[in-house]
């Protein structure tokens, strides 16, 4: 019997970048994730240390999903290279509109997280610029 996440589950989810959608019956993972994680499991470390070490709460999941998901992602890349982690589902289709979409949604998240970084560092500008203009700069220019 699969997971079925709650919404407030869904929500956490979606916070974590290496999750690239969230549904109620399924988490789909960045590429990013997904190499980062076999070549960590390559290297002896557990998938449940893998996931922990991306922060996700592995006790929404059942006892073998961590393991069961590398073992999924290593039988994808042993039958078809690298670019099957690229789909968006266990069940591994040829259609490339879901990976211009999964590109497309990266694409628009890096470029919010962009915006956002963009409107904090003119906040600080805007507030260094405030704390600086009662400042007197030139002193000796004062003495005279």
């Amino acid at each position: 019997m699969r997971t079925i996440l709650t919404k407030e589950q869904i929500t956490r989810l979606k916070k974590n970048p290496c999750v690239f959608e969230c549904t109620p019956h399924f988490v789909h993972y960045t590429y990013e994730f997904k190499i980062r994680a076999l070549d960590l499991h390559a290297k002896n470390i557990s998938p449940k240390e893998i996931w922990k070490r991306a922060g996700f709460d592995i006790s929404i999941w059942k006892k073998n999903y961590c393991n069961d998901t590398v073992k999924d992602w290593r039988r994808l890349v042993r039958k078809g290279g690298l670019q099957r982690l690229n789909k968006m589902s266990g069940v591994q289709s040829d259609n490339r509109s879901k990976a211009e979409k999964e590109k497309t949604k990266r694409l628009e998240l890096q470029v919010k997280y962009l915006k956002a970084e963009n409107d904090f560092l003119a906040k600080l500008r805007a507030k260094r610029a405030e704390s600086n203009s009662g400042r007197v700069k030139n002193i000796k220019s004062l003495k005279n």
